[in-house]
């Protein structure tokens, strides 16, 4: 990486503030710091994906895979982007976000000095430059195009089908509604909309591929999008004046794919996305969505869009058993020893393996990935000791399990005796305000979300009323050790 000599050199703290070798680690606590300060989703869905190019003369040049990205990080979190580097590396003056594969990065960077702009996040998105063209999808037609551009999509994997799924006890109802929906050659819709919610890697995203594969090879007019994509398309037919002919294209379809539903951002989007899905339904075409969470706690999206997803079918994919582990382990090896047929793993490692790791399907395939390196770079068999090598890392570093505030708050009022409801409300009544503050106390201190998301998600509650809440709850702990035990009972049942 070459960086600007002026950059280079001790800042004074004994940070080195442009050196080649310290730049990359300083990238890499500037995201966890992104990550811990904006929440899990929130990082997942915007900074995942953003990449340190270079540092040159002050300006930190980071990349991303997709315009939409580009033109969202710009307008939401560039300043974020820019005080965070800079607590890191102070010589950093400047940001520049570029879309990787497409030259240099764009000069739209942000001044340690600058404002952001006063126009609202969806008008600046307007601003942004026209994004490349996509790959069109499959079963967009000519006339469609000649009406005013191309319907485009994500595009399916050929990987991800109903035969490659494994099917065990968590997933059979799911896979089976899938199949249903696919398949289904009658008048209307089934289980409209078909919504699944799943954590991460337990396999939402490869049945909603399954489904478009096997409704398209069935002559249905399909289309799969990710919430970044609804998006991007929603917003760039706007900045193109063809928002009307898109919505028609799109409600056009016979079957709409839309994953990661939980990231969908800003009311005009938000307000679109509802009339599409009800658009839809209400012509008897059907609606598949994927989220990380029910319809319930979608508690950005408006209340009448929650009810209508809630109105179908909703299921949940749980966690992978041991017996699926094994499954799906199984069918890995035997799809790498079709291109590695000396590739060879007993049952005793494979059933180790599955023991092992417990999280989701894809630290499997990563097992599988390090065991075939082991195998092929050494040219040794794997045994039980060179697996236990291999995937300690996916063992040791499994994040632990992931709480939801939502389920904070859920837990709390049900031990308290009040509702939900009654905690994100306004009520000041002792029976309410105490469960509130054990929920917030809670959230902070087993979650990564900061002040400001906690109190958002309590009924808009200002940042200063959730550190009230906070440090009420630490004295009284300290003080009433019955308190203290409740607290601890609490999060020993929100950790389990």
């Amino acid at each position: 990486m070459q960086v600007d000599g002026n950059v280079a050199g001790d800042d004074g703290n004994g940070r080195n503030g442009g050196n080649g070798s310290e730049t990359p680690a300083a990238w890499a606590r500037v995201k966890r710091r992104l990550r811990a300060e904006l929440g899990e989703d929130v990082f997942a869905s915007w900074f995942a994906r953003l990449e340190l190019e270079d540092v040159v003369e002050g300006t930190a040049r980071l990349t991303v895979p997709t315009r939409f990205l580009k033109s969202w990080i710009e307008s939401h979190y560039l300043d974020r982007v820019l005080t965070t580097f800079k607590a890191e590396i102070a010589e950093i003056a400047r940001v520049e976000v570029g879309v990787r594969g497409t030259g240099a990065p764009a000069k739209a960077a942000l001044p340690s000095a600058a404002k952001p702009s006063a126009a609202s996040p969806l008008a600046r998105l307007h601003a942004a430059p026209q994004p490349a063209p996509v790959a069109a999808l499959a079963q967009s037609t000519p006339e469609a195009r000649a009406e005013g551009g191309d319907l485009t999509g994500t595009p399916l994997d050929g990987r991800l089908t109903f035969t490659s799924f494994v099917v065990g006890r968590s997933n059979a109802l799911a896979h089976a509604a899938a199949e249903r929906v696919a398949r289904h050659d009658g008048e209307g819709a089934l289980y409209n909309p078909l919504y699944l919610h799943a954590g991460v890697g337990l396999g939402k995203t490869h049945l909603l591929h399954g489904i478009g594969h096997a409704a398209r090879e069935a002559g249905r007019r399909v289309i799969y999008l990710t919430a970044d994509r609804f998006m991007y398309g929603f917003v760039n037919a706007l900045k193109t004046q063809n928002a009307l002919a898109y919505k028609e294209r799109l409600r056009g379809i016979d079957l709409l794919i839309l994953d990661d539903v939980q990231f969908i951002q800003g009311k005009s989007i938000q307000a679109e996305f509802g009339h599409t899905i009800n658009a839809l339904i209400d012509a008897g075409r059907q609606v598949v969505v994927a989220s990380d969470r029910p319809p319930a706690d979608l508690e950005a999206l408006d209340e009448r869009v929650r009810s209508r997803l809630a109105g179908g079918l909703v299921v949940e994919i749980g966690n992978l058993d041991e017996q699926l582990r094994v499954s799906i382990l199984t069918a890995r090896l035997q799809s790498v020893r079709v291109s590695h047929p000396t590739f060879e793993v007993s049952p005793a490692v494979a059933a180790y393996v599955a023991r092992a790791i417990t999280a989701n399907g894809r630290d499997l395939e990563g097992a599988v990935n390090r065991l075939l390196a082991h195998a092929t770079l050494t040219g040794t068999a794997v045994t039980m000791e060179t697996a236990e090598t291999a995937i300690r890392d996916l063992v040791k570093n499994r994040e632990p399990k992931r709480i939801k505030i939502e389920d904070i708050q859920k837990l709390v009022a049900s031990r308290y005796n009040v509702s939900r409801s009654d905690i994100l409300s306004e009520r000041r009544t002792a029976a309410v305000v105490k469960p509130r503050q054990i929920a917030m106390y809670l959230s902070k201190v087993l979650t990564l979300r900061s002040l400001p998301e906690i109190g958002r998600r309590f009924g808009g509650r200002d940042h200063t009323t959730v550190l009230h809440a906070v440090r009420k709850i630490e004295k009284q702990i300290g003080e009433d050790a019955v308190l203290g035990d409740e607290v601890e009972l609490l999060k020993r049942m929100l950790q389990d």
